[in-house]
């Protein structure tokens, strides 16, 4: 399996620089500051998807799909189809390696430049345009937007693209086709960071994950330019929250899907000189909020100037002709389909009015084939609810009465579902929104968001845009009266808003994170970079502008750092992308007693800890990274990763890195023992650190002893590295209870296929059982 990101266990005790999220901000934090030479960590609370990983139907659809109430999770930690459903306004976002960027519809364009020349903004922007201009020229460079090449080989008029022409006529409104990015030109080729990439196919599947090769995700180019120069990417890292002591920042997450939640485990624990939150506008905000609960002082305006960027949602229903805009789904390779195309192609641009405000800009959809079994009942069901029929005879009336009926019996391919266009509109909403932790949750409040007037005139000009193609024009379902007119959007803007005054911003100009609301004191290396630093609703898609705000305060990043920053392309020899073969991953919690007093025998320093209640226990995530050469190896080399818990040493939860464990080892000094090793580092909350060296006795004494010899770990602490200096001894065992929870930890990792993954596991155990057998029978 190929991967971009590294195995959790390689995780290092402390960075130059921490970037938390890989959406727009942070992957290009990542690649620009590696760039300059400086070492870059970036925890990413998704999983890592590579192109042919995606789900392609309502199955594998599903089971990646998180929702977040006032009340509770449903479904996966980090699911990659996240949606937050608050009390006016919805949020629909992309969780993964490359942010949204894997869900998105990839289009680049900037706002109005009036957008800028908003108070808002921070004079340091207003007045020096130029920097934000070289921002989205180095953006492009990297995203390589291109319009839809309609006409050429490969690349017909689209149906959805012609039924925009059409309505952009009838409006009397200018359309063109926008940059979107895609790849039109290549096939089967490097790009320029080094990685494969092939011809769009038409399949209209974007937003639920291109497993073609050809969005321009950021996977496909900033993160591995980032790799491509150092950076280290750990995925599956949930950050709970952030800490300033010593200088330093103390970065808390989570590592999902390894089994730690199983023991009630705390939060694993990193440092860094800085740290880059690009968390996107929801998740930055979080951490931020979570962060000051924690004690970390911030500006009162955090969480507030919320915008959904004036999304609408809205559809035209069974029109008189074919829209094709329905996601092929498995079906991408069937000839008798017609070609959807990339998501989004082009734009009815209703901006440049009077009125910045009242602007808008109108772009065409597809609805991913992943979901497509869900839409003829659902459809046939809304559009009953709204009467907008744009046609008044009868006899197309009776012409949509068939086409719904084609779709009821053949699917949602025929008929009125595929007659139907997807709309998606950005204008301008007041920004009023807010969010703020409640029972340990994430709000989003936004009181009456619908009623706004702009959405009334949106509404308006859909139902324009549907008249002109025959068809029913079918509002966002949660547009209506009963549900007092909420809001969905999939653009969330501000929470950290950057601005001059601490009073009502969170960053400065370049995303540094104020420390109060009275003084324009600076939190020394604490930055915010995404959608969350926007004060404002642009208007338009927001990915160009979140990447051109990023590019520019890197650069001034980087050179507050006193580096030099290289754009160029240099000719990649290595692919970014390393080759992962099958391994094995458990999570086991062992508890015992330790004496600091003890300094030679293991069992004395297991009874005077238990008399002077000073208990030791950790919690480990043990993986090897390729179960086969693990097996051929006679040391049986893995790495590990955890906490320990230990108030002779400290305090809080100590986080162990550099961790090595060796599975059934020969004792040089008797040949009838093996061992299992574990070796580690202990980095404690107050500074110091320690070294810890564990072994379990593998040896057939008399009696049946295979137990108490597999579960029972003789440790000492030493206070550095060469182990010259004893601190303590005592022994760790494994309770019944806990064995059980660790067998349930037990899973492959990287594996392609469920073979694979039952495999990897299967020769795991049977080296397990293989060496109890030779030492024991």
């Amino acid at each position: 399996m190929k991967r971009l990101s590294k195995p959790i266990t390689s995780i290092k005790s402390h960075y130059p620089f921490i970037i938390i999220g890989s959406g727009y901000g942070g992957s290009i934090a990542a690649s620009r500051l590696s760039r300059a030479g400086i070492q870059v960590c970036l925890l990413e609370k998704g999983k890592e998807f590579q192109p042919g990983e995606y789900p392609e139907d309502l199955d594998d659809a599903v089971k990646e799909m998180q929702v977040n109430t006032d009340t509770k999770h449903i479904g996966s930690k980090n699911g990659l189809y996240e949606f937050y459903m608050g009390r006016e306004i919805s949020v629909f976002k992309g969780c993964a390696l490359g942010g949204t960027s894997n869900v998105n519809a990839n289009v680049s364009i900037e706002p109005e430049s009036r957008v800028f020349d908003d108070l808002r903004w921070p004079a340091a922007i207003r007045n020096d345009m130029e920097s934000l201009r070289e921002g989205f020229q180095k953006a492009r460079q990297m995203l390589k937007p291109s319009p839809y090449p309609e006409n050429t080989p490969g690349f017909p008029e689209l149906a959805k693209t012609k039924g925009m022409k059409v309505s952009a006529a009838a409006m009397n409104e200018k359309f063109r086709y926008l940059d979107i990015n895609v790849n039109f030109e290549y096939d089967d080729k490097e790009n320029h960071v080094g990685v494969k990439q092939k011809k769009c196919n038409n399949c209209g599947d974007c937003v639920t994950g291109c497993n073609h090769s050809a969005k321009n995700m950021l996977t496909m180019n900033y993160l591995p330019d980032a790799v491509n120069h150092g950076a280290e990417i750990f995925c599956e890292t949930g950050v709970q929250y952030v800490e300033r002591k010593d200088n330093k920042w103390l970065v808390y997450f989570d590592s999902y899907h390894v089994g730690r939640e199983k023991f009630d485990a705390p939060p694993l624990c990193i440092t860094a000189d800085n740290v880059i939150i690009s968390a996107g506008s929801l998740g930055s905000t979080e951490i931020l909020l979570r962060s000051r609960e924690k004690g970390l002082s911030v500006s009162t305006a955090l969480g507030k100037h919320f915008t959904g960027n004036g999304d609408v949602l809205g559809f035209g229903y069974n029109n008189d002709v074919k829209m094709n805009g329905i996601g092929l789904g498995k079906f991408f390779d069937d000839k008798e389909k017609e070609p959807v195309g990339p998501c989004i192609t082009s734009i009815i641009d209703m901006r440049e009015r009077d009125i910045l405000d009242e602007g808008m800009t109108l772009e065409e959809g597809s609805i991913p084939g992943a979901i497509s079994p869900l839409l003829t009942g659902a459809f046939t069901s809304i559009s009953k609810f709204f009467v907008n029929h744009t046609d008044e005879n009868w006899q197309d009336w009776v012409n949509e009465q068939k086409r719904e009926a084609t779709s009821i019996f053949r699917g949602p391919y025929f008929g009125s579902l595929n007659n139907t266009q997807v709309y998606l509109v950005m204008t301008h909403d007041d920004g009023d929104g807010s969010m703020q932790l409640e029972n340990n949750r994430l709000e989003i409040n936004w009181p009456d968001v619908g009623k706004q007037k702009i959405f009334q005139k949106v509404n308006g000009k859909l139902k324009e845009a549907t008249k002109a193609l025959g068809g029913t024009y079918v509002p966002n379902p949660q547009w209506n009266k009963l549900t007092n007119y909420d809001m969905v959007t999939v653009h969330p803007l501000g929470g950290c808003a950057m601005g001059d005054d601490p009073a009502t911003s969170v960053t400065n100009h370049c995303g540094q994170v104020y420390t109060n609301t009275s003084k324009n004191d600076l939190h020394q290396g604490l930055y915010v970079m995404d959608g969350s630093i926007i004060p404002r609703p642009l208007g338009t898609n927001p990915l160009l502008t979140i990447s051109a705000l990023a590019e520019r305060n890197s650069k001034i990043i980087i050179e507050e750092n006193q580096k030099t920053l290289n754009y160029d392309f240099k000719t990649v020899t290595e692919s970014p992308l390393k080759e992962y073969e099958v391994g094995v991953s458990f999570t086991e919690t062992m508890r015992g007693f330790i004496s600091l007093n003890e300094k030679e025998d293991f069992r004395r320093g297991y009874d005077e800890g238990e008399s002077n209640n000073s208990p030791f226990e950790f919690t480990l995530t043990i993986q090897s990274q390729d179960v086969e050469a693990f097996s051929i190896d006679s040391n049986h080399r893995a790495g590990m990763i955890g906490t320990v818990h230990c108030p002779a040493l400290s305090k809080h939860p100590i986080t162990i890195t550099n961790g090595i464990f060796n599975l059934f080892v020969k004792d040089e000094n008797d040949t009838k023992t093996k061992l299992m090793k574990y070796s580690m580092q202990l980095k404690t909350y107050e500074g110091p650190a320690y070294y810890f060296y564990g072994f379990k006795d593998i040896r057939d004494d008399k009696g049946f002893d295979i137990w108490s010899d597999t579960t029972t770990l003789y440790i000492t602490v030493y206070e550095d590295e060469n182990k010259s200096k004893v601190m303590g001894k005592g022994i760790l065992k494994i309770a019944i209870g806990d064995f059980m929870k660790q067998l349930q930890t037990m899973k492959a990792i990287y594996p392609d296929n469920t073979k694979e993954s039952i495999s990897a596991v299967t020769k795991f155990g049977k080296l397990f059982a293989g060496e109890v057998w030779d030492t024991f029978f």
